[in-house]
């Protein structure tokens, strides 16, 4: 699969030309990255959607949090894995990969998580994140409360509902379109 001049199955091309904050924030990217994900690509035929999308994603996956960078990685992997999403598992998984220095680990939460080696505290968030993608209508106190057991705060628990509906949310944006995932992700930290 290559990238392509349109990076979903619809055809929305990007503003053209992108205003110029928008266009920095793509150079940061390709600087950082060496690309502008497809996701931001997807997003930028309408720059107010992007700038929405942006935000939240920045704030859920990259402000403060009891939970780390990784953790809300894992969650948004495991939630595509339940969803089969492939644009966020690739992308996604890369990042678990890269960021936890073991690429074992990232193939695993995109497998089955439950045959990864977590914590206590890892597990009961995944198992969290789990129900409210499978059966969210079910989540009771006594579910809020494993979390408290282990850790978590009810901020915390706030994160980590957001971070799965989140990707949830985005899972089908990626699927109903056929989002391709940038080839460069297949190789990340491995």
């Amino acid at each position: 699969m290559t990238d392509h001049p349109l990076p979903t199955a619809l055809n929305l091309p990007m503003a053209d030309p992108l205003p110029p904050e928008t266009q920095r924030y793509f150079d940061i990217c390709v600087e950082k990255l060496g690309f502008v994900p497809n996701v931001l690509r997807a997003y930028a035929f309408d720059v107010d959607k992007l700038n929405t999308f942006t935000a939240m994603y920045n704030d859920l996956m990259l402000a403060d949090s009891g939970l780390s960078k990784l953790e809300r990685e894992m969650i948004a992997v495991v939630v595509s894995a339940i969803n089969k999403c492939f644009y966020c598992l690739v992308a996604h998984g890369a990042a678990v990969r890269q960021m936890s220095g073991n690429p074992q680990l990232g193939e695993m939460l995109v497998m089955n998580y439950r045959v990864a080696p977590l914590d206590a505290r890892q597990r009961a968030m995944l198992d969290f994140a789990r129900k409210i993608t499978t059966a969210s209508a079910e989540i009771e106190e006594p579910d809020r409360q494993l979390l408290r057991d282990v850790g978590f705060s009810d901020r915390d628990i706030w994160d980590i509902a957001n971070v799965t509906g989140f990707f949830n949310m985005s899972n089908r944006v990626a699927s109903a379109t056929a989002m391709a995932p940038n080839d460069a992700y297949h190789a990340q930290a491995r």
